[in-house]
Protein backbone atom coordinates (compact mmCIF):
# COMPACT_ATOMS: atom_id res chain seq x y z
CA UNK A 1 0.00 0.00 0.00
CA UNK A 2 1.55 3.39 -0.82
CA UNK A 3 1.09 6.56 1.23
CA UNK A 4 0.22 9.61 0.17
CA UNK A 5 2.52 11.58 2.47
CA UNK A 6 5.30 13.53 1.64
CA UNK A 7 8.44 11.30 1.23
CA UNK A 8 12.30 12.80 0.58
CA UNK A 9 14.89 10.68 -0.12
CA UNK A 10 15.79 10.22 3.81
CA UNK A 11 11.64 9.99 4.98
CA UNK A 12 10.23 12.28 6.58
CA UNK A 13 12.06 15.84 6.17
CA UNK A 14 11.06 19.67 7.47
CA UNK A 15 8.72 21.33 4.82
CA UNK A 16 8.59 24.63 6.26
CA UNK A 17 11.15 26.85 5.27
CA UNK A 18 11.98 30.78 6.46
CA UNK A 19 8.34 31.39 4.52
CA UNK A 20 6.30 28.84 3.84
CA UNK A 21 6.81 26.00 2.19
CA UNK A 22 8.55 25.88 -1.39
CA UNK A 23 9.99 23.78 -4.15
CA UNK A 24 9.80 22.57 -7.83
CA UNK A 25 5.26 21.89 -8.72
CA UNK A 26 4.21 18.41 -8.58
CA UNK A 27 7.33 17.12 -7.33
CA UNK A 28 7.53 16.75 -3.64
CA UNK A 29 6.82 18.54 -1.43
CA UNK A 30 4.76 20.74 -3.47
CA UNK A 31 2.22 17.97 -5.02
CA UNK A 32 -1.48 18.49 -4.44
CA UNK A 33 -1.50 15.68 -1.96
CA UNK A 34 0.68 17.51 0.04
CA UNK A 35 -1.57 20.42 -0.40
CA UNK A 36 -4.90 18.35 0.20
CA UNK A 37 -2.95 17.64 4.07
CA UNK A 38 -1.89 21.04 4.53
CA UNK A 39 -5.54 22.17 4.02
CA UNK A 40 -6.37 19.61 6.65
CA UNK A 41 -4.20 20.42 8.86
CA UNK A 42 -4.44 24.43 9.07
CA UNK A 43 -8.15 23.71 9.40
CA UNK A 44 -7.73 21.70 12.21
CA UNK A 45 -5.11 24.11 13.88
CA UNK A 46 -7.07 27.12 13.56
CA UNK A 47 -10.18 24.63 15.49
CA UNK A 48 -12.19 23.61 11.86
CA UNK A 49 -12.51 20.12 12.93
CA UNK A 50 -16.12 19.24 12.68
CA UNK A 51 -17.82 22.68 13.49
CA UNK A 52 -17.63 26.18 14.40
CA UNK A 53 -16.69 28.64 16.79
CA UNK A 54 -18.61 31.15 19.55
CA UNK A 55 -18.56 34.65 18.28
CA UNK A 56 -20.60 37.83 20.45
CA UNK A 57 -23.15 38.87 18.03
CA UNK A 58 -25.56 42.13 18.49
CA UNK A 59 -26.69 42.91 21.74
CA UNK A 60 -24.48 40.47 23.84
CA UNK A 61 -25.58 37.18 22.01
CA UNK A 62 -23.56 34.57 21.40
CA UNK A 63 -23.72 32.54 18.38
CA UNK A 64 -21.75 29.61 16.23
CA UNK A 65 -20.33 30.72 13.05
CA UNK A 66 -17.96 28.50 10.86
CA UNK A 67 -14.55 28.97 10.27
CA UNK A 68 -13.50 30.57 7.38
CA UNK A 69 -10.36 30.05 5.65
CA UNK A 70 -9.23 32.87 2.89
CA UNK A 71 -7.04 31.63 -0.09
CA UNK A 72 -4.77 33.96 -2.41
CA UNK A 73 -2.72 32.92 -5.05
CA UNK A 74 -0.22 34.42 -7.56
CA UNK A 75 -0.33 34.20 -11.32
CA UNK A 76 1.17 30.62 -11.67
CA UNK A 77 -0.02 27.40 -13.65
CA UNK A 78 0.01 25.28 -10.87
CA UNK A 79 -1.82 28.02 -8.87
CA UNK A 80 -4.93 26.33 -9.81
CA UNK A 81 -4.34 22.69 -8.48
CA UNK A 82 -3.03 23.86 -5.44
CA UNK A 83 -6.20 25.67 -4.49
CA UNK A 84 -8.12 23.45 -5.35
CA UNK A 85 -5.91 20.94 -3.05
CA UNK A 86 -5.74 23.32 -0.32
CA UNK A 87 -9.69 24.01 -0.56
CA UNK A 88 -10.71 20.25 -0.60
CA UNK A 89 -8.62 19.97 2.72
CA UNK A 90 -10.11 22.95 4.48
CA UNK A 91 -13.57 22.17 3.15
CA UNK A 92 -13.79 17.87 4.39
CA UNK A 93 -12.44 19.41 7.96
CA UNK A 94 -16.06 21.30 7.87
CA UNK A 95 -13.98 24.73 7.92
CA UNK A 96 -15.50 27.24 4.97
CA UNK A 97 -12.76 28.82 2.05
CA UNK A 98 -13.11 31.99 1.43
CA UNK A 99 -11.60 32.40 -2.82
CA UNK A 100 -9.76 35.36 -3.30
CA UNK A 101 -7.91 34.55 -6.59
CA UNK A 102 -4.90 36.31 -7.82
CA UNK A 103 -3.92 38.98 -5.35
CA UNK A 104 -0.75 40.17 -3.82
CA UNK A 105 0.47 38.50 -0.50
CA UNK A 106 -0.20 42.00 1.44
CA UNK A 107 -3.61 41.93 0.54
CA UNK A 108 -4.05 38.24 1.36
CA UNK A 109 -3.02 39.26 5.28
CA UNK A 110 -5.35 42.63 5.17
CA UNK A 111 -8.27 40.82 3.90
CA UNK A 112 -7.51 37.40 6.50
CA UNK A 113 -7.75 40.54 9.08
CA UNK A 114 -10.61 42.52 7.52
CA UNK A 115 -13.03 40.20 6.66
CA UNK A 116 -12.42 38.12 10.11
CA UNK A 117 -11.19 34.81 8.42
CA UNK A 118 -9.35 32.52 10.90
CA UNK A 119 -6.69 32.06 9.00
CA UNK A 120 -5.03 32.76 5.62
CA UNK A 121 -3.40 30.96 2.63
CA UNK A 122 -0.79 32.15 -0.09
CA UNK A 123 -0.36 29.96 -2.58
CA UNK A 124 3.43 31.67 -4.49
CA UNK A 125 6.70 31.14 -5.08
CA UNK A 126 7.40 34.76 -4.59
CA UNK A 127 10.39 36.16 -7.14
CA UNK A 128 11.35 32.12 -8.18
CA UNK A 129 10.71 31.03 -11.53
CA UNK A 130 6.75 30.12 -12.69
CA UNK A 131 7.82 26.30 -12.56
CA UNK A 132 8.33 26.49 -8.67
CA UNK A 133 5.46 27.14 -6.21
CA UNK A 134 4.89 28.09 -2.52
CA UNK A 135 2.46 27.69 0.58
CA UNK A 136 2.73 30.40 2.74
CA UNK A 137 -0.36 30.35 5.56
CA UNK A 138 -1.40 33.89 7.99
CA UNK A 139 -2.93 33.28 11.74
CA UNK A 140 -6.01 35.34 12.02
CA UNK A 141 -4.74 38.76 12.89
CA UNK A 142 -2.66 38.75 9.45
CA UNK A 143 0.85 37.93 10.25
CA UNK A 144 3.04 34.55 9.76
CA UNK A 145 1.94 32.01 11.45
CA UNK A 146 4.40 31.70 14.57
CA UNK A 147 6.59 28.56 14.18
CA UNK A 148 5.10 26.62 17.20
CA UNK A 149 1.67 26.47 14.85
CA UNK A 150 3.77 25.12 11.49
CA UNK A 151 5.66 22.77 13.85
CA UNK A 152 1.78 21.27 14.80
CA UNK A 153 0.73 21.46 10.98
CA UNK A 154 4.05 19.85 10.11
CA UNK A 155 3.22 16.54 12.60
CA UNK A 156 -0.25 16.57 11.31
CA UNK A 157 0.78 16.54 7.16
CA UNK A 158 3.23 13.61 8.24
CA UNK A 159 1.14 11.45 11.01
CA UNK A 160 -2.23 13.00 11.35
CA UNK A 161 -5.11 10.54 11.04
CA UNK A 162 -8.53 12.14 11.51
CA UNK A 163 -10.64 9.55 11.47
CA UNK A 164 -13.99 10.28 13.27
CA UNK A 165 -12.98 14.06 13.21
CA UNK A 166 -13.87 14.15 9.65
CA UNK A 167 -17.37 15.65 9.21
CA UNK A 168 -20.21 14.58 6.89
CA UNK A 169 -23.52 15.86 5.21
CA UNK A 170 -24.23 19.29 6.27
CA UNK A 171 -21.14 19.88 8.29
CA UNK A 172 -18.67 19.30 5.23
CA UNK A 173 -17.23 23.41 3.97
CA UNK A 174 -18.22 25.26 1.28
CA UNK A 175 -16.21 27.51 -0.80
CA UNK A 176 -17.05 30.65 -2.37
CA UNK A 177 -15.12 33.42 -4.48
CA UNK A 178 -14.74 36.72 -2.96
CA UNK A 179 -15.48 38.88 -6.04
CA UNK A 180 -14.54 42.28 -5.29
CA UNK A 181 -11.12 41.51 -3.49
CA UNK A 182 -9.43 43.49 -6.50
CA UNK A 183 -11.67 46.72 -5.13
CA UNK A 184 -10.97 46.05 -1.34
CA UNK A 185 -7.16 46.08 -1.86
CA UNK A 186 -7.25 48.89 -3.72
CA UNK A 187 -9.31 51.04 -1.06
CA UNK A 188 -6.77 49.67 1.62
CA UNK A 189 -4.11 50.83 -0.42
CA UNK A 190 -5.17 54.53 -0.73
CA UNK A 191 -6.13 54.97 2.75
CA UNK A 192 -2.21 54.30 3.71
CA UNK A 193 -2.12 57.60 1.22
CA UNK A 194 -2.10 60.76 2.29
CA UNK A 195 -5.77 62.17 1.75
CA UNK A 196 -4.34 65.96 1.22
CA UNK A 197 -1.93 64.72 -1.63
CA UNK A 198 -2.25 63.83 -4.71
CA UNK A 199 -0.15 61.77 -7.21
CA UNK A 200 -1.30 64.19 -10.17
CA UNK A 201 1.58 65.28 -12.46
CA UNK A 202 3.95 62.29 -11.59
CA UNK A 203 4.70 59.57 -14.24
CA UNK A 204 5.23 56.01 -13.31
CA UNK A 205 6.13 53.02 -14.00
CA UNK A 206 4.81 50.17 -12.47
CA UNK A 207 6.13 46.72 -13.56
CA UNK A 208 4.17 44.05 -12.16
CA UNK A 209 6.36 41.15 -12.97
CA UNK A 210 3.38 39.52 -14.38
CA UNK A 211 2.24 38.54 -11.12
CA UNK A 212 -0.17 38.85 -8.23
CA UNK A 213 -0.27 42.71 -8.62
CA UNK A 214 -1.43 42.92 -12.25
CA UNK A 215 -4.24 44.63 -11.64
CA UNK A 216 -3.54 45.99 -8.13
CA UNK A 217 -0.54 48.14 -8.78
CA UNK A 218 -1.62 50.22 -11.40
CA UNK A 219 -5.32 50.70 -10.42
CA UNK A 220 -4.43 52.06 -7.22
CA UNK A 221 -2.34 54.40 -8.79
CA UNK A 222 -4.28 55.97 -11.46
CA UNK A 223 -6.91 56.35 -9.02
CA UNK A 224 -4.23 58.30 -7.10
CA UNK A 225 -3.95 61.06 -10.31
CA UNK A 226 -0.61 59.82 -11.38
CA UNK A 227 -0.06 58.74 -15.14
CA UNK A 228 1.05 55.24 -15.09
CA UNK A 229 2.90 52.86 -17.94
CA UNK A 230 1.92 49.58 -16.81
CA UNK A 231 4.92 46.82 -17.47
CA UNK A 232 4.25 42.95 -17.21
CA UNK A 233 0.87 43.11 -16.89
CA UNK A 234 -0.45 40.29 -19.09
CA UNK A 235 0.05 37.16 -16.50
CA UNK A 236 0.02 33.81 -18.67
CA UNK A 237 0.97 31.43 -16.13
CA UNK A 238 4.26 30.93 -16.87
CA UNK A 239 5.77 34.39 -17.46
CA UNK A 240 5.67 35.57 -14.07
CA UNK A 241 8.77 37.01 -13.00
CA UNK A 242 10.53 36.41 -16.56
CA UNK A 243 12.57 39.11 -17.33
CA UNK A 244 10.83 41.93 -15.54
CA UNK A 245 9.82 42.92 -11.86
CA UNK A 246 12.32 43.30 -9.18
CA UNK A 247 14.50 40.46 -10.09
CA UNK A 248 14.77 41.99 -13.54
CA UNK A 249 14.89 45.80 -13.58
CA UNK A 250 16.34 46.34 -16.49
CA UNK A 251 13.20 46.26 -18.33
CA UNK A 252 11.75 49.00 -15.63
CA UNK A 253 14.19 51.09 -16.08
CA UNK A 254 14.31 51.25 -19.63
CA UNK A 255 10.72 52.15 -19.87
CA UNK A 256 11.29 54.47 -17.42
CA UNK A 257 13.78 55.96 -19.72
CA UNK A 258 11.82 55.76 -23.11
CA UNK A 259 8.88 57.81 -21.45
CA UNK A 260 10.73 59.94 -18.96
CA UNK A 261 8.82 58.87 -16.19
CA UNK A 262 9.60 60.19 -12.58
CA UNK A 263 9.91 57.09 -11.10
CA UNK A 264 9.68 53.18 -12.05
CA UNK A 265 8.73 50.58 -8.95
CA UNK A 266 9.88 46.87 -9.52
CA UNK A 267 7.53 44.39 -7.93
CA UNK A 268 7.94 40.32 -7.53
CA UNK A 269 5.58 38.10 -8.14
CA UNK A 270 3.39 37.96 -5.03
CA UNK A 271 3.87 41.92 -4.84
CA UNK A 272 5.29 41.77 -1.32
CA UNK A 273 8.61 43.76 -2.07
CA UNK A 274 9.40 46.48 -4.39
CA UNK A 275 13.14 48.10 -5.65
CA UNK A 276 12.59 51.33 -7.47
CA UNK A 277 14.51 53.06 -10.07
CA UNK A 278 14.90 56.71 -10.15
CA UNK A 279 14.61 59.51 -12.62
CA UNK A 280 18.28 59.15 -13.44
CA UNK A 281 17.76 55.54 -13.99
CA UNK A 282 19.40 54.34 -11.11
CA UNK A 283 18.45 51.31 -9.22
CA UNK A 284 17.49 52.00 -5.41
CA UNK A 285 17.04 49.05 -2.81
CA UNK A 286 15.22 48.27 0.00
CA UNK A 287 18.08 50.06 2.01
CA UNK A 288 17.78 53.26 1.31
CA UNK A 289 14.28 53.33 1.00
CA UNK A 290 14.33 52.17 4.85
CA UNK A 291 16.78 55.18 5.73
CA UNK A 292 14.62 57.37 3.71
CA UNK A 293 10.98 56.65 5.12
CA UNK A 294 12.81 55.96 9.02
CA UNK A 295 14.45 59.71 8.58
CA UNK A 296 11.03 61.48 7.82
CA UNK A 297 8.78 59.49 10.61
CA UNK A 298 11.66 60.56 13.11
CA UNK A 299 11.27 64.32 11.96
CA UNK A 300 7.56 63.68 12.32
CA UNK A 301 7.44 62.65 15.34
CA UNK A 302 6.06 59.01 14.52
CA UNK A 303 9.03 56.58 15.13
CA UNK A 304 8.35 55.95 18.69
CA UNK A 305 11.28 53.90 19.62
CA UNK A 306 13.97 55.51 17.71
CA UNK A 307 14.84 52.65 16.23
CA UNK A 308 14.00 50.35 12.55
CA UNK A 309 14.69 46.57 12.45
CA UNK A 310 16.54 45.71 9.80
CA UNK A 311 18.50 42.04 8.45
CA UNK A 312 22.47 40.98 8.73
CA UNK A 313 22.15 41.66 5.07
CA UNK A 314 21.67 45.70 5.03
CA UNK A 315 24.38 47.69 4.28
CA UNK A 316 26.67 49.16 6.88
CA UNK A 317 26.07 52.83 5.05
CA UNK A 318 22.39 52.34 6.50
CA UNK A 319 24.08 52.48 10.03
CA UNK A 320 25.86 55.07 9.38
CA UNK A 321 23.48 57.38 7.62
CA UNK A 322 20.52 56.86 10.77
CA UNK A 323 22.80 57.61 13.45
CA UNK A 324 23.43 60.46 12.11
CA UNK A 325 19.69 61.09 12.63
CA UNK A 326 19.87 59.69 16.49
CA UNK A 327 18.03 56.24 14.67
CA UNK A 328 19.59 53.13 16.33
CA UNK A 329 19.51 50.03 13.42
CA UNK A 330 18.50 46.88 15.28
CA UNK A 331 19.52 43.45 13.16
CA UNK A 332 17.98 39.86 13.03
CA UNK A 333 18.74 37.01 11.01
CA UNK A 334 17.45 36.98 7.25
CA UNK A 335 13.54 36.51 6.40
CA UNK A 336 10.83 39.30 6.80
CA UNK A 337 9.09 37.06 9.16
CA UNK A 338 12.03 37.79 11.74
CA UNK A 339 12.09 41.16 10.95
CA UNK A 340 8.32 41.54 11.89
CA UNK A 341 9.04 39.09 14.95
CA UNK A 342 11.49 41.74 16.16
CA UNK A 343 9.35 44.68 15.56
CA UNK A 344 6.27 43.29 17.28
CA UNK A 345 8.76 41.93 20.22
CA UNK A 346 9.90 45.89 20.68
CA UNK A 347 6.94 48.02 19.57
CA UNK A 348 8.59 49.28 16.50
CA UNK A 349 7.02 50.23 13.53
CA UNK A 350 9.46 50.41 10.53
CA UNK A 351 11.93 47.29 9.54
CA UNK A 352 12.72 45.88 6.38
CA UNK A 353 14.87 43.73 4.54
CA UNK A 354 17.85 45.17 1.58
CA UNK A 355 15.18 43.08 -1.36
CA UNK A 356 12.56 45.54 -1.01
CA UNK A 357 10.56 43.86 1.98
CA UNK A 358 9.55 46.85 3.43
CA UNK A 359 7.18 46.83 6.84
CA UNK A 360 5.08 49.74 7.81
CA UNK A 361 3.37 48.08 10.82
CA UNK A 362 1.14 51.08 11.35
CA UNK A 363 -0.41 50.03 8.14
CA UNK A 364 -0.17 46.11 7.25
CA UNK A 365 1.17 43.23 8.94
CA UNK A 366 3.89 42.04 6.47
CA UNK A 367 6.13 43.27 3.88
CA UNK A 368 3.72 45.25 0.76
CA UNK A 369 5.36 46.79 -2.32
CA UNK A 370 2.58 48.80 -3.70
CA UNK A 371 2.33 50.36 0.27
CA UNK A 372 6.23 50.76 0.15
CA UNK A 373 5.92 52.40 -3.35
CA UNK A 374 3.24 55.13 -1.85
CA UNK A 375 5.30 55.74 1.37
CA UNK A 376 8.16 56.40 -1.41
CA UNK A 377 6.07 58.65 -3.45
CA UNK A 378 4.09 60.09 -0.55
CA UNK A 379 7.75 61.68 0.25
CA UNK A 380 8.48 62.90 -3.40
CA UNK A 381 5.31 64.89 -3.39
CA UNK A 382 5.83 65.92 0.19
CA UNK A 383 9.33 66.96 0.23
CA UNK A 384 9.09 68.56 -3.71
CA UNK A 385 11.91 65.92 -4.48
CA UNK A 386 12.74 63.38 -7.03
CA UNK A 387 14.23 59.94 -5.99
CA UNK A 388 17.67 60.63 -7.07
CA UNK A 389 17.85 63.60 -4.55
CA UNK A 390 15.94 61.55 -1.15
CA UNK A 391 18.26 59.17 -1.84
CA UNK A 392 21.38 60.89 -1.22
CA UNK A 393 20.26 60.63 2.30
CA UNK A 394 22.12 57.48 2.78
CA UNK A 395 26.04 56.41 1.60
CA UNK A 396 26.41 52.79 0.86
CA UNK A 397 29.52 50.76 1.76
CA UNK A 398 30.76 48.77 -1.36
CA UNK A 399 29.00 45.26 -0.91
CA UNK A 400 29.73 42.29 -3.26
CA UNK A 401 27.22 39.41 -2.97
CA UNK A 402 28.09 35.90 -4.55
CA UNK A 403 25.56 33.38 -5.10
CA UNK A 404 27.10 29.45 -5.14
CA UNK A 405 24.49 26.92 -6.75
CA UNK A 406 24.50 23.83 -4.38
CA UNK A 407 23.33 20.22 -4.23
CA UNK A 408 23.49 19.44 -0.23
CA UNK A 409 23.82 22.72 1.91
CA UNK A 410 26.63 20.50 4.17
CA UNK A 411 27.30 22.82 7.41
CA UNK A 412 29.31 25.64 6.86
CA UNK A 413 31.17 25.20 9.88
CA UNK A 414 32.17 21.66 8.84
CA UNK A 415 33.76 22.74 5.29
CA UNK A 416 37.17 23.76 6.50
CA UNK A 417 38.55 25.47 3.74
CA UNK A 418 35.58 27.92 3.26
CA UNK A 419 36.14 28.47 7.15
CA UNK A 420 39.78 29.39 5.84
CA UNK A 421 39.05 31.82 3.57
CA UNK A 422 36.60 33.20 6.05
CA UNK A 423 38.97 33.74 8.22
CA UNK A 424 41.37 35.28 5.82
CA UNK A 425 38.98 37.55 4.63
CA UNK A 426 37.94 38.91 8.02
CA UNK A 427 41.94 39.26 8.68
CA UNK A 428 42.46 41.27 5.20
CA UNK A 429 39.10 43.82 6.30
CA UNK A 430 40.76 44.38 9.66
CA UNK A 431 37.39 46.24 10.83
CA UNK A 432 37.01 47.86 7.77
CA UNK A 433 34.21 45.70 6.58
CA UNK A 434 32.54 42.40 7.57
CA UNK A 435 31.99 39.21 5.56
CA UNK A 436 28.48 36.60 6.09
CA UNK A 437 27.90 33.52 4.57
CA UNK A 438 25.04 31.45 4.30
CA UNK A 439 22.75 29.15 2.90
CA UNK A 440 19.55 30.66 1.35
CA UNK A 441 16.17 29.93 3.18
CA UNK A 442 14.10 29.24 -0.03
CA UNK A 443 16.40 28.40 -2.80
CA UNK A 444 19.59 25.63 -3.27
CA UNK A 445 22.20 28.21 -2.90
CA UNK A 446 24.91 29.48 -0.72
CA UNK A 447 25.73 33.11 -0.44
CA UNK A 448 28.38 34.97 0.18
CA UNK A 449 28.23 38.76 1.38
CA UNK A 450 31.77 41.12 1.82
CA UNK A 451 31.40 44.71 2.20
CA UNK A 452 34.46 46.62 2.51
CA UNK A 453 35.98 49.73 1.57
CA UNK A 454 37.53 48.34 -2.22
CA UNK A 455 35.24 46.60 -4.50
CA UNK A 456 38.25 45.21 -6.41
CA UNK A 457 39.16 43.90 -2.83
CA UNK A 458 35.92 42.26 -1.67
CA UNK A 459 35.23 41.51 -5.11
CA UNK A 460 38.45 38.93 -4.99
CA UNK A 461 37.84 37.89 -1.39
CA UNK A 462 34.24 36.88 -1.91
CA UNK A 463 34.73 34.81 -5.20
CA UNK A 464 37.54 33.00 -3.22
CA UNK A 465 34.80 31.73 -0.20
CA UNK A 466 32.34 30.73 -3.43
CA UNK A 467 35.28 28.76 -5.26
CA UNK A 468 35.73 27.38 -1.91
CA UNK A 469 31.54 26.27 -1.05
CA UNK A 470 31.96 25.21 -4.91
CA UNK A 471 34.90 22.39 -4.02
CA UNK A 472 33.20 21.44 -0.93
CA UNK A 473 29.56 21.41 -1.35
CA UNK A 474 28.80 19.06 -4.40
CA UNK A 475 27.87 22.61 -6.04
CA UNK A 476 26.07 22.58 -9.53
CA UNK A 477 27.32 24.09 -12.63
Amino acid sequence: MTSDRPQGVAGRRRLFGTDGIRGIANQEPMTSETALRLGRAIAHVVGGHGGGTEARGALGRKRTRRRRILIGKDTRLSGYMFETALASGICSMGADVLLVGPLPTPAVAFLTRSMRADAGVVISASHNPYQDNGIKFFSRDGFKLPDAWERRMEALVWEGEYGANRPAATDVGKAARVDDAVGRTVDFLKGAFPGRLTLEGLKIVVDCANGAAYRVGPEVLTELGAEVIPVAVDPDGTNINRECGSVYPGTARAALLEHGADLAMCLDGDADRALFIDDKGALVDGDEVLAMCAIALREAGRLPTGAVVATVMSNMGLDVSLRGHGIEVLRTAIGDRYVVEEMRRGGHNLGGEQSGHLVFLDHNTTGDGCLTALQVLALMVEQEKPLSELRRIMGKLPQVIVNVPVREKRPLSEMDQVQARISESESLLDGRGRVLVRYSGTEPLARVMIEGESEDEIRRLAQGIADAIHSGSGSEG
